[in-house]
């Protein structure tokens, strides 16, 4: 069986290290956008509504792919499926530098979104089949540290290369990391396949694509009616795709997965983790900026403090969880530091004080630091090596919707209140902290009940995989 083989270290090295480079792409394909979005629209004319475009395609398209690709790397193989990533991204960065028109350039996003998924489902399905159990965690925390890399270098590049050489340069830059991760994948000499001859489901594909594209265009555009129709639809969709799945010999999801107490709560922990707090630099560069007076780059520098927690804390803390008897001690913590930071952020006012911003934002990266390998290693760990594209695949969903939902939530709570971010002055400050309070109190809601989840799934994570 090729779960079964034993990799030497310099194929653990191998894997790790294209693994690190592949996945640092997909972070930094989306993050480096936000500072080059005006250039972008001055180069094709178009305003802030189409901009919003940029990233929205890329996400959404990301999230439909991921399960089909997990599915895909379960018959085809981790590293077919992951070369076949990087090229298609790389495909996608060199078709965006020469776009004509802004409907081609969003064209390629979608297609890197699609990229992106194949990669992010793949490397750490690959990364937990070469690493053995008592070394995962810490693989696991390397690969994450190289998400946050990109997340906390995105910007800061995005803003340097496209007034440096202009926006287009952008794509220019992802491309060698893409070859640097095909070039190592091609040395590595096996591949893992866990469905060896099975088929793939499209008509599954299609409806949960279908049910993704509905919830989210819904869930992101509330409170307009056309969007509550949207996300009923998407949710009724839903009820059916599980109804599929459960029918279907050869499902592009398993559903049988979600019966490992582990996999399924250690899921919902990572959903509630994002939905819960990835909002706040949405919201803190707009207080910052509006409320403190800072320039976008005296935001950004101070908003690092939380990137700067992450990075250092990732690979400790996955390292960490591999020696500690009890897995759930390390994502736990986290999450309750999450819910310190949320508390915190209720109460802050029209008088900006930095330090207690500087605070907040190093207890989320502490927060975040110590939850997110360990967790993932538990979701990834806690299924038999057959689930374990499909549990990639869950993860990477469930945490691109926890994000999905956190910005609907924070933008349903301005178009309530404020109806838009766009009038936010001096006499309108009082109401923004109102939409803060709103949307933060519903934000420590979801992560009190992440944190009671996590610790619920119990301290062995291998126990339904023994049972």
């Amino acid at each position: 069986m090729d779960e079964l083989r034993s990799y030497s270290p310099k194929d653990m090295r191998l894997v790790l290290i294209a693994c690190c480079a592949g996945i640092f792409l997909t972070p930094l394909m989306s993050t480096m956008m936000n500072l080059a979005l005006v250039h972008i629209g001055a180069d094709f004319d178009v305003g802030s509504h189409s901009l919003a475009l940029v990233n929205t395609v890329f996400l959404l398209s990301s999230v439909v792919a991921m399960v089909p690709a997990a599915r895909l790397s379960d018959i085809h193989g981790r590293k077919k499926t992951m070369v076949a990533g990087l090229l298609v991204t790389t495909a996608g960065a060199v078709v965006a530098v020469f776009s004509p028109t802004f409907e081609v350039f969003l064209s390629m996003r979608l297609v890197m979104g699609v990229g992106a998924a194949a990669i992010s489902v793949s490397s750490m399905a690959l990364l937990t089949e070469v690493f053995p159990f008592e070394r995962r965690g810490w693989a696991i925390g390397v690969q994450t540290t190289f998400v946050y890399l990109g997340m906390a270098l995105g910007p800061t590049l995005g803003g340097f290369i496209s007034d440096g050489v202009g926006w287009r340069g952008l794509f220019f830059f992802i491309l060698p990391f893409s070859a640097v991760s095909m070039t190592l994948l091609s040395k590595f000499k096996y591949d893992v396949v866990a469905d060896r001859g099975g088929r793939m489901d499209s008509t599954g594909s299609a409806v949960y694509a279908a049910t993704v594209v509905l919830t989210i265009i819904g869930a992101v555009n509330l409170p307009a009616w056309w969007a509550f129709a949207l996300l009923f639809a998407g949710l009724a969709l839903l009820a059916a795709f599980v109804s599929m799945m459960r029918s279907r010999e050869s499902p592009v999801l398993d559903l049988s997965v979600f019966k490992h107490k582990v996999f399924s709560r250690s899921c919902l922990a990572a959903f509630m983790n994002y939905a819960s707090s990835y909002s706040v630099s949405f919201f803190l560069a707009l207080y910052l900026q509006h409320i403190g007076a800072l320039t976008a780059s005296q935001a950004g520098l101070i908003m690092l403090t939380q990137a700067a927690f992450q990075i250092v804390l990732t690979s400790w803390s996955g390292g960490r969880s591999d020696r500690m008897r009890d897995k759930r001690i390390l994502p736990t913590t986290g999450m309750a530091l999450t819910c310190i930071a949320i508390v915190m952020i209720l109460f802050l006012g029209t008088e900006v004080n930095y330090a207690y911003i500087a605070v907040i934002l190093a207890l989320l990266g502490i927060g975040y630091g110590m939850f997110s390998a360990p967790n993932s290693n538990a979701v990834m760990s806690s299924v038999p090596p057959r689930n374990r594209g499909e549990a990639a695949g869950m993860l990477s969903v469930v945490r691109q919707v926890g994000m999905l939902t956190s910005m609907s939530i924070a933008m349903l709570s301005i178009s309530v209140i404020m109806g838009s971010a766009d009038n936010l002055n001096p006499s309108t400050f009082g109401d923004f902290i109102n939409v803060i309070r709103a949307a933060f109190v519903v934000c420590l809601v979801m992560c009190v009940i992440g944190t009671a989840v996590s610790w619920l799934r119990g301290p062995d994570i291998l126990a339904d995989v023994r049972t």
